[in-house]
Order: C-alpha cells, then structure tokens, then sequence
C-alpha cells in the first residue's frame, strides 16, 4: 500500500474529476451559461457554492461542465495519438531499418513543431473550436507514443519466443498482434495517462489565448482568461480553476509514475 501511494493518491484525484464530469451531465447547481447581472460577483454562499463571476454565472456550475470539456477533449487528443503513434512506432521497430529510420526522423520533425503554435495555426485557419483543440493536441502527441512504442517493440523483438515464432515461420503481423502488442500495453498506458496531463494543461492554454473551446461551453482555461482582469479585486475567480486543472494534472502524472512503478520489472528488481 506505501508503495503505491502516488498510484492511488493519483487513482483518487482522476476519480474525483470524473466522477465530477459525469454528475454535471444529469445535475449542476445553476445553469452553467446563464447570465445574471444582479447576483455578479457574489462570494461563496448557500446558494453559490464558490460564488459568481463578472457576468453573474455560478463558478461551481461552470467548473463540473468544464470538468467534461476537458475529460472530452483529453481523451480524443489521446486517442488520436495512441491510434496514430502506436502503430508507426511498431512499424519503426518491426520493419526494415531504413524504414524505421525515415519513420523516426519524420517523428522527429514533428516533435520539434511547438504544439501550442500548430494549434493557433488550425485555429486560425479553421476558427476556434474543441475540435480544432482536440487534433492540434492529437497530432502533437503522436510522436511520443511512436517513440515509445518503437522502445517497447526493439525489446520485445530480441527475446528469444519472438526468435522462435520467426524460425517457426509466423508471420510479422501475427507476431505483432500476438507479441509485440500486448508487452507494449503497460508502457503505451503510462504514456497515455502522462499524455492525458500534457492535453489538460494544452487545452487550458488554447482556451486562455482563444483558441480552444468557444463559448458558451464552459472551459477551464476561458475561466482564468476572464478573471485575469479581476485578480486584484477577486482572486477567487482565477484560484477556483487554477486549483481544478492543478488537481487533474496531478492526477493524471501520479497515476502515470504509479503505473510506471507497477508495469517496469527493472523497478521491481531494484527494489
């Protein structure tokens, strides 16, 4: 149990902000859009929970729902990377050498592209959007998932049931699906959560330039975009989603280090 205290306390925080994501589809205190000039800038009450901001909507409202938008654009991003990056980085591993070799340079010139740049770029182009949000974030992502996999895949290839199938004629496909990916899983998991904490902060700052998710859909990053403004009246305004992504990033890197720990056999022997 100590020794995977940072996989269950990171375990507890995701669970908290899902569980939070799932409740605001069926129930949230207010109306997380409305706007209410009378009860603007209220502080935390009975009523309000963490108050309202400038425009009178309850912050606790819009933090459940911008709790969804970011679980949404987190696994789409993350998926598109692992469908994308996995398979290449097998390729790179199983396939012949020049190939590997074009496939991970290639990796590496879009791993050296900033992000954050290729986003505003397809904001620009396309208009700012979550779905805009969500491939920047995808694509940007998908050179670490070929990296890692290409790792994972190079170590399973040396063993010796690999050498086996091949002398025993099995076929590259087959060994993949039969070897390569299910040893690989564990690695491509730990990246995926690790991945899912890069996407959280990456869809915060689209959504504070505005770039990201539009109103009025509630956004974590739009939020602390609008109390910039007010943080010497009202800090609470940006401390309340400051503290939700802090909790999710978190989270999502605790339970990366934890799986980590649980799926590397070099740690196990170390210890």
């Amino acid at each position: 149990m100590a020794r995977n205290a940072g996989l269950w306390a990171g375990t507890f925080l995701v669970v908290l902000v899902v569980a939070v994501a799932l409740v605001s589809f069926f129930w949230t205190p207010h109306d997380p859009s409305l706007v209410d000039a009378s009860v603007r800038l209220l502080g935390p009450s009975g009523d309000h929970l963490l108050g309202t901001d400038k425009f009178g909507r309850d912050v606790a409202s819009q933090v459940m729902v911008g709790a969804r938008t970011t679980l949404y654009v987190g696994v789409v991003a993350v998926g598109i990377a692992a469908v994308i990056g996995v398979p290449l980085g097998v390729l790179a591993g199983m396939g012949a050498r020049w190939l590997g070799e074009l496939i991970m340079r290639v990796n590496d010139l879009v791993l050296a592209f900033p992000a954050l740049l290729l986003a505003i770029m397809l904001g620009a182009v396309y208009g700012a959007s979550t779905l805009t949000a969500m491939i920047a974030i995808g694509v940007a992502t998908v050179p670490s998932f070929a990296r890692v996999a290409r790792a994972g895949t190079l170590q399973v290839m040396s063993t010796e049931y690999v050498l086996a199938a091949r002398a025993g004629g099995r076929s590259k496909p087959w060994i993949a699906m039969r070897h390569v990916l299910p040893n690989i899983s564990g690695i491509v998991l730990v990246q995926s959560s690790v991945s899912f904490a890069i996407a959280v902060l990456a869809e915060a700052a689209l959504s504070f330039l505005g770039f990201g998710t539009a109103p009025p859909t509630p956004s974590w990053g739009r939020m602390l975009q609008e109390s910039q403004e007010l943080l010497a009246v009202d800090p609470r305004l940006a401390l309340v989603p400051g503290a939700a992504i802090a909790v999710a990033v978190l989270g999502f890197n605790l339970l990366g280090d934890g799986l980590r720990d649980r799926f590397d056999p070099r740690l196990e022997v170390r210890r």
